[in-house]
């Protein structure tokens, strides 16, 4: 036995036991829901057809659950007009077991199935309060405790044991304010390559290629002369090249250059 119902604008062919997804219907898991508007009604070789709804047909089905289709996107674009509008829809469905299929005005014979109660849940909640309570209970005891110790008289040593951690500090802060100091010094020797002649330095940024910051660093490693960058040998330059941000190519230039503005 099958029947054409109507539901959501749209028309379905049931039979009994069928599962299928509609438009969402008002209710909830394990509701009964009646469709009266069936259409068609077929039984073996009997069909009958309704102008536009068979007289006292209907069909009952079960709610299983509420749910959403596949989302749908909707895209629409103005050519040449810089314009995209993108949009999502997701519809909600509703999912029903089908159940009787009734003709000639008979009424439903099953009910809708009954709802087992879920508030066991809320009662672990309760019970776990009182047990935070007596976890805090022994807390509250410590004041009576610190009233004891609070009329006996005030302990001498307290503020000697505060000042020697103070002196012991200031006596380790020392050495380590001493090795910091010395440690510039060492830096700035190991990391000078030459030697800088005494008297005022030549005006480096003549040579073509040296600029102010690169005159900067190369008096900074002791070169400040003309007749420096004229005498240098080639392990002098791969020297500076391994050390400074200068290549090779650019020294032995500089060295050329240098070489005509000693003499």
């Amino acid at each position: 036995m099958f029947a054409v119902i109507k539901t959501g604008g749209k028309q379905y062919r049931v039979a009994a036991d069928d599962i299928l997804k509609i438009e969402k219907i008002a209710g909830e898991s394990g509701d009964m829901v009646e469709f009266s508007q069936v259409l068609m009604v077929g039984n073996g070789d009997k069909t009958t057809v309704g102008n536009p709804l068979v007289e006292g047909a209907m069909v009952t089905a079960e709610l299983v659950e509420l749910g959403r289709g596949r989302k749908v996107i909707s895209f629409k674009k103005r050519r040449r007009q810089n314009s995209r509008r993108t949009k999502g829809h997701r519809q909600w469905l509703t999912t029903v077991r089908i159940s009787e299929i009734l003709t000639d005005g008979a009424k439903p014979t099953k009910k809708a199935a009954k709802k087992k109660p879920e508030p066991a849940k809320a009662a672990p909640a309760k019970a776990e309060a009182p047990a935070k309570a007596e976890t805090k209970a022994p807390a509250a005891e410590k004041p009576a405790a610190k009233v004891k110790s609070a009329g006996k008289p005030a302990a001498k040593p307290e503020p000697k044991a505060e000042s020697k951690p103070a002196k012991a500090k200031s006596e380790a802060a020392k050495p380590a304010k001493e090795k910091e100091a010395a440690k510039p010094a060492a830096k700035s020797e190991a990391k000078t390559l030459f030697a800088a002649p005494k008297g005022k330095g030549d005006d480096l940024t003549k040579v073509k290629g040296i600029g102010p910051v690169a005159m900067k660093q190369l008096n900074e490693q002791g070169l400040t002369t003309f007749a420096q960058l004229a005498k240098l040998t080639a392990a002098d330059i791969k020297r500076i090249d391994e050390a400074m941000p200068f290549s090779a190519e650019q020294i032995s230039d500089w060295r050329d250059q240098a070489k005509k503005l000693a003499s």
